[in-house]
């Protein structure tokens, strides 16, 4: 049976097609972890399996989806991985909040800020905030960018044509450097 007919099984109601499905994208989830963990800080506390298994935890408890294809699936699971790591680095941030607080000056802090990309939490906010300004843009940086999607299979995804898929994600990166640099005033896209 194709990976099509095993997700549209699971959409059916068949919740056991989760335990089908998920272990014949298993190396893909595992590309989708490992991208976004090189993406955080080198001391990370969570290794690729142990997110891949979170997510693959999550994905089993998910009823009511219309899986459509293999890209779709992707990009709810590109989500699941970025709402994991979003909530780890808020459960971490909570427990250390106020301990071992460090003075700097701003120039020193603004110095170690330009050497570090974006956190997890401040990139979450921002897709967060493009999403309420244009849906679509959101979704193509989902799906592209945590995804690991194509332009085609993005365009796909959404019901779109890839030049659409493309433009959108220019501007959406555009939006989002803007946004993440603290130039975000201007919060039309």
């Amino acid at each position: 049976m194709g990976l099509t007919a095993l997700l549209q099984e699971w959409s059916d109601g068949d919740s056991r097609m989760a335990d089908r499905v998920v272990p014949l994208l298993y190396h893909e989830l595992k590309r989708i972890a490992s991208r976004e963990l090189r993406r955080e800080r080198p001391e990370h506390t969570l290794q690729v399996t142990a997110l891949v298994n979170e997510a693959y935890m999550r994905l089993r408890d998910v009823h009511g989806v219309t899986w459509k294809d293999r890209g779709q699936f992707l990009g709810f699971a590109a989500h699941l991985i970025r709402r994991i790591l979003v909530d780890h680095a808020r459960h971490r941030g909570a427990a250390r909040r106020g301990g071992g607080a460090v003075r700097a000056t701003l120039a020193e802090a603004a110095a170690v800020a330009a050497k570090q990309p974006p956190d997890v939490i401040a990139v979450d906010e921002a897709l967060s905030a493009l999403a309420e300004i244009d849906r679509r843009k959101a979704a193509v940086v989902e799906l592209r960018f945590f995804g690991g999607l194509t332009v085609e299979e993005t365009a796909a995804v959404l019901h779109t044509s890839p030049e659409t898929v493309g433009r959108e994600w220019r501007r959406a990166k555009a939006w989002l450097y803007q946004e993440l640099g603290g130039q975000g005033e201007n919060r039309g896209c």
